[in-house]
């Protein structure tokens, strides 16, 4: 499968109460080519990753409403957009209208993978954002059929971007990652959400070899 045909499989998913950001437009928030920007994108990523030797892809669980459901990348929110972008020498511009948005964990995995050189890509075990019914501005946990949906298309992504190990993020992700990893390492780390982010951001210092003196990751 190329690039361009999973980012059009990718767009052509349409479950009940799930954003599709490379397709959908929220009617509040998004301009009338924000589906097709966040395509682009995430088209040109995946062939950024797809030519460099790939250190690890941090894997989290779904997409939130501040955050992904917004630039359609995992992990990632409006303030750190152009960050991701940069990283992998990709211009973009914000998706959404007003003031960039902020979302906590994105906050903690930035002030992290700024210490880190290194090429990383971002994933989720399930690359939408679940709402629930009739919240669209909600976040809610994939079920076990979306799950098996984020499985099939993670797996597509490991195979593109081929990473050297996996950096599974909570619980969920670690589950997924055990199950797709038979010939890759595989590494769980805390979630930093609900006082775990002390703890992720030493198990992060740890697995990269950063320095703790060298500059605080985050606050």
């Amino acid at each position: 499968m190329t690039i361009s045909s999973f980012v059009e499989d990718l767009s052509s998913l349409r479950l009940e109460n799930v954003f599709n950001p490379y397709s959908e437009r929220c009617e509040i928030y998004d301009y009338a080519e924000s589906p097709r920007n966040r395509r682009n994108l995430l088209k040109n990523l995946l062939v950024a990753a797809s030519e460099v030797d790939v250190d690890s892809m941090w894997i989290g669980r779904d997409l939130g409403y501040r955050g992904g459901r917004r630039t359609g990348l995992a992990l990632t929110d409006d303030v750190h957009l152009s960050d991701h972008a940069r990283r992998w020498d990709v211009d973009c511009r914000k998706f959404t209208k007003g003031t960039a948005v902020p979302e906590r964990t994105a906050a903690v995995i930035w002030s992290a993978v700024r210490q880190i050189s290194l090429p990383i890509f971002f994933w989720n075990v399930f690359p939408f954002h679940p709402f629930e019914s009739g919240k669209p501005f909600s976040n809610r946990a994939h079920n076990s059929y979306e799950r098996k949906i984020g499985e099939e298309i993670l797996d597509e992504v490991i195979s593109i971007v081929k990473p050297r190990r996996l950096i599974a993020i909570g619980n969920d992700a670690e589950k997924s990652a055990r199950r797709l990893s038979d010939t890759l390492t595989h590494v769980k780390v805390r979630h930093p959400s609900y006082g775990g982010q002390n703890i992720f951001l030493d198990q992060i210092r740890s697995l990269y070899g950063i320095d703790e003196g060298a500059g605080q990751l985050y606050g």
